[in-house]
């Protein structure tokens, strides 16, 4: 089973035990994660595409450590003007570890979401009865 997911607006094909190298995250090791935009999911005998995510499918991993890449050096120079500036750059990623590609329990914190609205509705309409 696999999934395609979108983390930080970059999309990864995940499956169980996957270690993945991601843009960072405020997380601190050993901290649980879900993501619910999966984009498409395979279980081995069907395949479900979202419009645009699958509803009820979400991908959950533990983080493992925040890392930074390999030094990419930045050199300019402009010839005969005596210039040169020599700078490095190391990207911050997040290493995760999927646990499991399945049924999201977010399911259920929109649904209790979905109970505190209707109070709302029902209180504009009182104080119209009360007139």
């Amino acid at each position: 089973m696999y999934a395609i997911v979108e983390i930080a607006g970059k999309q990864y094909k995940v499956s169980k035990d996957d270690t993945l190298y991601v843009p960072r995250q405020k997380a601190q090791a050993n901290d649980k994660l879900t993501f619910d935009k999966v984009l498409l999911v395979n279980d081995g005998k069907s395949v479900s595409v979202g419009t645009p995510t699958v509803e009820g499918v979400a991908v959950s991993a533990t983080v493992l450590d925040q890392v930074k890449a390999d030094k990419v050096l930045v050199f300019k120079k402009k010839r005969r003007k005596r210039y040169k500036v020599k700078n490095g750059h190391r990207q911050p990623y997040t290493q995760i570890k999927i646990d499991s590609v399945g049924k999201a329990k977010a399911t259920a914190k929109k649904a209790a979401a979905k109970k505190k609205a209707e109070p709302k509705a029902d209180e504009a309409a009182a104080p119209a009865d009360a007139e």
